[in-house]
């Protein structure tokens, strides 16, 4: 691995780490639904100017479904998921979930035929799910049925990052980088456009989840995300 590839790893993990305590700031004012839905239009905007800067091209039509598809897999149902939990848990409670994402990607590699699971991979898949069991058990938060539910949705979410980044690969392999990441933002945010417009009432934004939402849309989806794809 390049020395630049590392900082930008290494540069990934602490913004996308960073989301999770703006998460709990946005989600309760906005709502599950609405914000994951507002921050895939935000990034979907932030993408779609820098494609106009750098004169690429958006994939053709026979390609959106797909698209659309890899859109619902590592945006939407993490998205709506981990906003879900963040109306409950604290953000580190749903940081030490996302990182069990490659637990599930290498269970799902094996099940896809992308690698081998070894007796090795599979004893480390169930220490770190036996890891996150005991977090979840011994934690400063009581264990009750809310909470249990928000476990369940940030292991839900991070399955799909987890199986996401599976097809995202593939996806990268197929589209130029910054493409892909424009066109499975703007699936994602017109998947989302209708329910999110349902629960438009319940939107009460605050001037500090509206800053969390800038940040969670432009920097961590938007740019990020085209990072994450150069970078498969």
């Amino acid at each position: 691995m390049q020395a630049r590839h590392f900082v930008q790893i290494i540069g990934l993990s602490a913004f996308w780490g960073a989301s999770f305590p703006l998460l709990r700031i946005a989600s309760p004012a906005f709502g599950p639904i609405t914000l994951a839905a507002l921050r895939c239009a935000l990034a979907a905007l932030v993408l779609a100017v820098l494609m106009r800067l750098l004169r690429e091209q958006w994939p053709p039509r026979q390609a959106w479904k797909s698209l659309a598809l890899l859109g619902t897999i590592t945006l939407i149902s993490p998205f709506v998921l981990f906003n879900f939990a963040a109306l409950t848990l604290p953000a580190g409670y749903s940081a030490v979930f996302n990182a069990t994402a490659p637990l599930f990607g290498v269970l799902a590699g094996a099940l896809l035929r992308e690698e081998q699971l070894t007796a090795a991979k599979l004893l480390g898949c169930v220490l770190g799910f036996t890891g996150v069991a005991l977090l979840v058990q011994l934690g400063p938060v009581e264990v009750t049925w809310p909470v249990i539910l928000a476990a369940l949705a940030c292991a839900g979410a991070a399955a799909s990052y987890g199986i996401g980044a599976i097809f995202m690969r593939r996806a990268a392999l197929t589209w130029h980088p910054l493409p892909a990441s424009a066109s499975v933002h703007l699936a994602a945010s017109g998947l989302l456009a209708v329910p999110a417009a349902t629960q438009i009432g319940h939107v009460d934004p605050t001037l500090p989840a509206v800053l969390a939402l800038l940040l969670l849309g432009l920097v961590t989806s938007g740019f990020m995300y085209w990072i994450s794809m150069r970078l498969m």
